[in-house]
């Protein structure tokens, strides 16, 4: 069963069928977990809302398939948003203790050999751009995609419930329309056995705003500290990614929640926003983030050669740099220390520090011997 709109529903009855898939496919008869991809914004917010408000409305006999909340945390998130991710997450966690609700939540993170400034420092990676995106994989898809085939492994089968919406961009219609198959769950392009269920799919960002604002939180207090979170910024969330094809909603142009280090936009909306919003003491993160942009493509930063020890020149003649030189490693990690001694908050970790450290000096030892 899944919900068919070929022509609009009344506002009531359209929010009566949401709730009614969700019932209904909360009880049908198998054990299959739920996996909610919980990155705070309006979207998966109004997801947990509606799993959790339902979960309230059964008996404890009934509560029988578990729910996870699962997050992720790039280690690089804006401070301000991480910080209310972990709240919500917190809130969450303490509704489920006190009501005996059947969520688990988690937030996972890169591997410690995969985080945004042991590639960027300690390997050199230079910043990332459209055409060289290679934060999102490392950073969000497969801390993600862990979490999700850890639960296959222990169950068999898992349902994601991700909080899409057909009408956020001509993208993410596509992307919806791609996987439209008449019924209300579809596979998961990349993952075995984990099957998408996508309760909002049909409304609108208004649908979304005007619920939130209305409809009281049910882990407790209001939706009101995620809708300052969005006046104060002037964007929208970077969504939880789990595939490629999920990808392009990360970084785009429009105004999104998300990494403070990201290049891949030509302006940081979001960040500035908040500095704009009264938030000054961020400002030396957007002036960071800039300085790295700037930096990005400087020849003289940059090495002749790949990591491989290869010179990459394109089929049209283009030269490819290699990474960031050891010196500007250096010139980049004192920026970014000082930058962090200056806002007493943690940018890179001690063990980030150590590994970046030992990369420079296995590098140091492979040009070495390269030369000889």
């Amino acid at each position: 069963m899944s919900i068919e709109l070929e022509k609009p529903l009344p506002e009531d009855e359209l929010w009566s069928e949401i709730r009614k898939e969700i019932a209904d496919e909360y009880a049908q008869p198998h054990s299959t977990p739920w996996i909610i991809g919980f990155s705070g914004g309006k979207d998966s917010t109004l997801v947990a809302h509606l799993v959790v408000e339902h979960l309230l409305t059964l008996p404890k006999s009934e509560r029988k398939r578990q729910v996870h909340v699962v997050s992720n945390d790039t280690l690089v998130e804006s401070p301000l948003v991480i910080a209310h991710l972990h709240q919500s997450i917190r809130e969450i966690a303490n509704a489920a203790n006190a009501f005996s609700l059947p969520i688990t939540t988690a937030i996972t993170t890169p591997d410690s050999d995969s985080s945004f400034w042991v590639n960027l420092i300690g390997r050199g990676y230079p910043t990332p751009n459209r055409t060289f995106r290679w934060c999102t994989d490392r950073l969000k898809i497969q801390p993600t995609t862990r979490y999700i085939k850890s639960a296959v492994d222990e169950t068999g089968k898992v349902i994601l419930l991700l909080g899409v919406r057909r009408s956020e961009s001509a993208s993410r219609a596509g992307t919806v329309a791609k996987y439209d198959n008449g019924e209300r769950l579809h596979k998961h392009s990349d993952l075995t056995n984990c099957f998408v269920f996508r309760p909002i799919v049909e409304l609108t960002t208004d649908d979304v705003w005007e619920f939130l604002a209305t409809e009281p939180c049910p882990w407790g207090g209001s939706h009101k500290r995620l809708i300052q979170l969005y006046r104060d910024a002037g964007g929208g969330e970077c969504p939880v990614v789990t595939s490629q094809s999920d990808a392009p909603s990360c970084g785009t142009s429009s105004s999104r929640f998300g990494c403070w280090t990201c290049t891949v936009v030509e302006k940081d909306k979001s960040l500035a926003g908040f500095v704009d919003a009264g938030f000054s003491e961020f400002t030396p993160l957007v002036d960071f983030r800039d300085w790295l942009v700037s930096i990005r493509d400087d020849p003289n930063r940059r090495q002749a050669r790949r990591r491989t020890g290869k010179v990459t020149i394109l089929p049209n003649g283009t030269y490819v740099p290699g990474p960031f030189t050891l010196g500007a490693r250096r010139e980049i990690l004192d920026k970014l220390i000082s930058v962090q001694d200056v806002m007493k908050y943690e940018l890179v970790s001690r063990d980030e520090i150590e590994r970046i450290k030992k990369l420079w000096a296995e590098d140091a030892i492979s040009e070495a011997n390269r030369i000889n």
